[in-house]
């Protein structure tokens, strides 16, 4: 077996993956995955970029490049960068004063709403330093075609180390360099045409030839499952419920907003109500909505919210994307936590059973193939959602990068035509929150801020005495976020509930 991480990937990129790496060029529809950690202190330079230049060799995607066919006549195809220059990838800088995570936040937002250059390899790694209390900390900026959220997990587990000084690691070979042109693939790709049009003909008689048996041995049975499906596909490709007024605008602007958790807290207030991490994650985030709106002057009941949903498999490669979205009526408007863990949950568990659940799959080979400026025209009719959430855990103890212990997590993503996407990391025993919305749709950025905290404060509550609270998130390693006997939370004073909403 290899040693390679992505050994076993394809060297062609699947119809998904295209579409995402098309988008980069575009900054209403690029995809770029961030992650951002805390260290407990600055590493040593040359052994941070000697991390990088290990896992470069073990994990190739990092050394690939995407090469596109001048004309569609094969797919693009990841090849081994023959001007590879870690370097360019790997870089630092010090952060301005007074070093705090908002400035940590900020440099990563310049950098999500920068193009990545899709002549190179995808992804670039910067240490941040000079950050308040002697802590420092690297932001991670890759392409979302190389990998989702949970791949990208398994993908570079090899960079971290679960002491602080390993033992020596063997030294993988270079990768071969591929010289590979647009033009050359173009040709390759017509060398192969008459085969993959045989190949493509007898696969398509196939299948016709099997659907026709089954239509002619139990007709009725056929056109119901085939109406059945379209069906399906209907509900899972439109609004769940009309979109907020409030969070029409969007702008090429965008801030991001931060919040730290206990595991076991998030866990307890989601088992008092009946539901998962995810059923009370969402439910907070419902929560900071309905406050904002309502702050606002603009109360709603339902908007439209999407949830990625893993399609991985044991048997499935790290790379590349296997997720579908679920379209939900996120519950706004009900006030009480409970109530809304049970109704999302309720929600999450229909939307699954949907039989055309990776329609989006199914179409992508097509309108993967459609011209730039007519997918950029689609790209706003297709955004069905407001607002997208997503859920990654990541590893449940301690790990170290060159030496230096990651203290925290936290993932940001990308925007592509929605008004903000949050994303929860569970990572040694905590839970981030991070949401990134479009500045256009969220004006009010200390309401916000606020609204996101008592939102999730709704939710901890569940969990019983002593109470737990969120709290801002920060470098402090192990913070105080219980409520005070008293009364006084540790937390800035939030709205008051509101009576529920109905849609």
């Amino acid at each position: 077996m290899s040693d390679r991480v992505t050994a076993g990937l394809p060297d062609e990129l699947g119809a998904v993956d295209q579409l995402l790496h098309r988008g980069e060029a575009n900054p209403r529809t690029r995809s770029g995955i961030m992650v951002i950690e805390i260290f407990d202190r600055a590493p040593d330079w040359q052994r941070y970029r000697a991390t990088y230049e290990s896992a470069s060799r073990r994990i190739t995607r990092l050394r690939q490049k995407v090469v596109m066919p001048t004309l569609p006549t094969t797919a693009p195809r990841w090849v081994i960068d023959p001007d590879f220059n870690l370097d360019f990838h790997v870089r630092r800088l010090r952060a301005p004063e007074p070093g705090t995570l908002r400035e940590v936040l900020d440099i990563a937002e310049v950098a999500l709403q920068s193009p990545l250059d899709i002549s190179r390899p995808l992804w670039s790694a910067t240490l941040v330093e000079g950050l308040a209390g002697g802590r420092a900390a690297h932001i991670v900026h890759l392409s979302h075609a190389i990998v989702d959220g949970v791949g990208g997990v398994e993908m570079f587990a090899s960079i971290y180390d679960i002491e602080p000084e390993p033992g020596p690691k063997p030294v993988l070979p270079l990768p071969i360099p591929q010289d590979l042109s647009s033009i050359e693939l173009m040709r390759e790709g017509l060398w192969r045409l008459p085969a993959s049009v045989a190949g493509g003909v007898a696969s398509l008689l196939g299948e016709t030839a099997g659907v026709v048996r089954g239509a002619l041995g139990n007709p009725v049975r056929t056109v119901t499952g085939a109406v059945g499906y379209l069906a399906s596909g209907a509900r899972v490709m439109r609004p769940a419920a009309p979109h907020s007024a409030l969070l029409a605008r969007r702008s090429l602007s965008s801030r991001t907003e931060a919040i730290d958790i206990r595991l076991a807290d998030l866990h307890r207030a989601a088992g008092a109500a009946g539901g998962s991490i995810n059923d009370a994650y969402l439910a907070g985030l419902c929560g900071a909505l309905r406050r904002y709106h309502e702050a606002m002057g603009m109360p709603v009941g339902t908007l439209p919210l999407a949830v990625p949903v893993n399609l991985r498999s044991e048997d499935d490669p790290a790379g590349g994307n296997r997720f579908v979205g679920l379209n939900l009526a996120a519950p706004i408007g009900t006030a009480d936590p409970a109530r809304r863990i049970g109704r999302i949950r309720n929600q999450m568990i229909k939307r699954r059973e949907e039989v055309a659940l990776d329609i989006t799959g199914a179409v992508a080979p097509v309108v993967s193939l459609l011209p730039d400026v007519l997918l950029e025209s689609m790209a706003g009719s297709v955004v069905v959602s407001d607002v997208q959430a997503s859920n990654v855990p990541v590893y449940p103890g301690d790990t170290y990068i060159a030496g230096v212990k990651v203290l925290r997590q936290y993932a940001v993503g990308p925007l592509p035509g929605v008004a903000m996407m949050a994303v929860l990391v569970s990572r040694g025993g905590y839970c981030t929150i991070t949401t990134r919305y479009d500045r256009a749709s969220i004006t009010d950025p200390e309401l916000f801020a606020d609204c996101l905290r008592a939102g999730f404060d709704e939710v901890l509550e569940l969990a019983g005495d002593p109470i737990p609270r969120c709290r801002p998130a920060s470098f402090d390693p192990e913070p105080d976020v219980t409520a005070d006997p008293s009364g006084d939370a540790s937390i800035p004073s939030r709205p008051e509930p509101s009576a529920e909403v109905r849609s």
